[in-house]
């Protein structure tokens, strides 16, 4: 993968526990193209890298801006963000990848943002203003204070396309998301990003009510469903050079493959960025992961190394 150098040219607090990072290009050339719902790949130092949403201006060819909130239990990444980083600093960054795709011929959109989730989401909203296509943002937060970009949602052009959900307790959120996601639009789409109890919350009703082509998600982190589930060994074949290795109940293939230093792609190690997607040759994958779209499952020709297994003795890997 190609990284860019880039430098810290500003930080802001965009509400408690949230900073933004505007970062610039260095030398002549610009950054490359890319669209909302886009998300970077961050080396934060350490050797940790984390996949952060595009929230500036696409227009913008000289700047990125991500903003990162500081999660009490951090895995790292955040950590380092918002006691390491500073202005001035130095980074390698990926170029923007997008799996998170809006729909740009739809008739409506309803934009749902929980806590950090407002990241991908205002960038969509954004957009949708410069398109001219009718949109609503709803946007869940624990309190005003915990809104990041409340000022520029408020004072914005689309002020009035925002309605703020603060402070609610989850029987409240699930009356709002059941009020909001009742009467579908034809033609219309519904995007979502944030925590995982709320986008299970939010998916449910949203599949209820809209066609399931309709309900776009990207998730931060791994899908709580998948916890606990029961596991069991398989042995996991390399194509191109007949390997066969044991994958043991409690592993997953990336720790095997790592284990037996054979190179793989991966960052998030949870499901969630498609780093490690990987080609199937044989046999069935028990997806585990929050990356794939149900028709790419449903074909069944790739699988996620850091959390899928196989479904049965054995799976043959384009590796």
């Amino acid at each position: 993968m190609t990284l860019i150098n880039v430098k810290v040219a500003k930080i802001k607090r965009e509400a408690e526990g949230v900073h933004s990072f505007l970062l610039a290009k260095t030398g002549l050339f610009k950054f490359p193209k890319y669209a909302p719902g886009a998300h970077i790949d961050v080396h934060c130092g350490e050797g940790i890298i984390r996949q952060y949403s595009l929230c500036g201006d696409p227009e913008d060819r000289r700047h990125l801006m991500v903003a990162v909130k500081h999660e009490e239990r951090s895995r790292g990444g955040s950590e380092l963000m918002h006691t390491k980083v500073e202005v001035g600093q130095r980074l390698e960054i990926g170029s923007p990848r997008n799996n998170f795709h809006l729909d740009e011929a739809a008739s409506y959109a309803i934009l749902l943002a929980a806590g950090i989730g407002i990241t991908p989401i205002i960038a969509m909203a954004d957009r949708l203003y410069k398109l001219g296509i009718p949109f609503e943002l709803q946007y869940f937060s624990r309190a005003e204070t915990h809104t990041a970009f409340r000022k520029r949602l408020v004072s914005g052009d689309y002020a009035q396309n925002v309605t703020f959900h603060e402070g609610l307790d989850p029987a409240q959120t699930g009356d709002a998301l059941d009020h909001i996601l009742s009467a579908p639009k034809r033609g219309g789409q519904v995007y979502m990003c944030g925590p995982g109890v709320f986008m299970e919350a939010a998916e449910s009703r949203a599949l209820k009510h809209w066609p399931s082509d309709a309900v776009k998600l990207e998730r931060f982190a791994a899908n709580p469903a998948f916890a606990g589930l029961p596991t069991s060994k398989f042995t996991i074949e390399l194509a191109r050079s007949g390997i066969a290795l044991e994958v043991g109940k409690d592993e997953t293939i990336l720790d095997v493959l790592e284990a037996n230093d054979i190179n793989a792609a991966f960052s998030c190690e949870q499901g969630v960025c498609g780093t490690c997607v990987t080609d199937i040759i044989e046999g069935k994958a028990e997806h585990r992961d929050s990356f794939l779209s149900e028709k790419e499952r449903a074909r069944g020709d790739k699988l996620c190394l850091c959390v899928s297994r196989a479904k049965g003795e054995r799976l043959v890997i384009d590796i």
